[in-house]
């Protein structure tokens, strides 16, 4: 039952855009606590007190703090007690229970590949309704989507920016950045024919469903990713072919105007630009910021800023402010303490996943978890550009992830623990 339901979550994760535009009326973020709660609830009830033991891992000790210092800022006076209550949920409250929960209710090797499916099933679906959005058009509520404001963001020189069951398009971008990759990787894994034609067409189907995103920083998360996973390969053929690979993309990219015709290419093309307009604002935004942040090294209060701020702290002068970084959004709301102490841990599950992957011995697992860390690493840099790793599906496919790599030293009967860094 356990098991059941926190699949079900991740699909209702991907769905809960299309279900808000076309369907309306409910308020369904809420029904994430419901499933988190039930969950809970059924692990309980199911599950011996002996499988609780498998929190004791630093993970989950690290988003407890975070969660800790996440509930302190209530008496931060810079936010609304709403703002606070409404942005704690993402902020904190899901790394911790998502994690949690998925330690304790995860046990076998097939979980893995279960949580693969979906997420390829589901985003591919999203890459097919994103390409539906661009040549033939679009739901009833996607289109009020557009006609009510999110054309604004969203028909760019009366280029559409696709967005498919998503919030918007930045997060459609990254999330099929983040998901093909993964699915690229795991193409190399030792497989029959037809499964690794299955896993590239995936691939190439979620990268395109980025492409046509328009999302600029999505190409980050893409190159920093692959890597990301050349690296921790190991294999000093594919370290130098794959670099050059990468680089030589890069380069191509910055260097000349190749597929400038192609408007989705030639808007990728200015995420290199260093001149870029839109780049400048935010270089200006975070210099406006900075001498601001300068006396308030606890931050503004969670909810001060975004969409949490709009509703619940509009008289604030750090609403004035668009969070298009979760670095930014981080640094205005916790501080620079706060700020850097979220670095501090993420940068630490990052170094720990990449222990984790050096070590695997099993080919096929192996792969698995690189493309796993790899993901997550292309996250956190488009972290910097959008907010990505607070919103849904892409927030569940990471905390997952995390619980994946963890869990992948048990089915691994090669591993040595010896190996991993501590």
């Amino acid at each position: 039952m356990p098991r059941i339901l926190s699949f079900i979550l991740i699909i209702y994760c991907f769905i809960i855009g299309f279900l808000g535009r076309e369907v309306g009326k409910l308020p369904y973020g809420i029904f994430i606590e419901i499933f988190l709660l039930l969950i809970l609830i059924a692990v309980i009830i199911k599950k011996p007190l002996k499988e609780w033991t498998n929190l004791n891992k630093d993970i989950f000790y690290l988003l407890l703090i975070w969660f800790v210092l996440s509930l302190i800022e209530v008496i931060n006076p810079g936010a609304a007690f709403m703002g606070w209550l409404n942005e704690i949920r993402t902020a904190a409250l899901y790394p911790l229970l998502i994690v949690s929960l998925g330690l304790i209710v995860f046990s076998v090797k097939k979980d893995l590949d279960v949580f693969l499916v979906i997420i390829f099933c589901f985003s591919s679906l999203a890459a097919f309704n994103g390409i539906k959005q661009l040549y033939i058009g679009f739901f009833p509520g996607e289109a009020a989507f557009l006609q009510n404001g999110g054309a604004v963001t969203h028909m760019l020189w009366g280029k559409l920016r696709v967005f498919s069951f998503y919030s918007d398009a930045g997060q459609f971008g990254a999330s099929q950045a983040h998901v093909g990759i993964i699915a690229l990787i795991i193409s190399f894994a030792p497989m029959k024919l037809w499964k690794r034609i299955l896993f590239i067409g995936c691939a190439m189907l979620n990268l395109y469903g980025m492409l046509i995103s328009g999302t600029r920083g999505a190409i980050f998360i893409f190159f920093v990713a692959a890597f990301v996973a050349i690296v921790l390969s190991k294999n000093v053929k594919s370290i130098i072919l794959g670099g050059f690979i990468v680089i030589s993309s890069i380069g191509i990219l910055k260097y000349t105007s190749i597929g400038d015709g192609n408007y989705q290419i030639y808007r990728m093309r200015t995420a290199l630009n260093p001149n870029d307009a839109s780049l400048k604002v935010r270089f200006d935004t975070q210099m406006r910021l900075k001498s601001y942040m300068a006396d308030l090294p606890f931050g503004g209060g969670l909810g001060v800023l975004g969409y949490n701020g709009n509703l619940y702290n509009s008289d604030k002068y750090l609403n004035k402010f668009q969070p298009d970084s979760f670095f930014v959004k981080v640094w205005v709301m916790y501080g620079v303490v706060g700020l850097t102490i979220w670095f501090s841990i993420m940068m630490y599950i990052f170094g720990k996943c990449c222990s984790i992957a050096w070590c695997v011995r099993n080919t096929e697992l192996r792969i698995k978890v690189i493309a796993l860390t790899a993901g997550f690493a292309g996250i956190l840099v488009g972290c910097y550009g959008n907010e990505v790793i607070n919103i849904m599906p892409t927030s569940i496919i990471v905390y997952f992830s995390w619980v994946f790599i963890y869990k992948s030293p048990t089915w691994d009967d090669k591993y040595s623990d010896k190996e991993v860094l501590s």
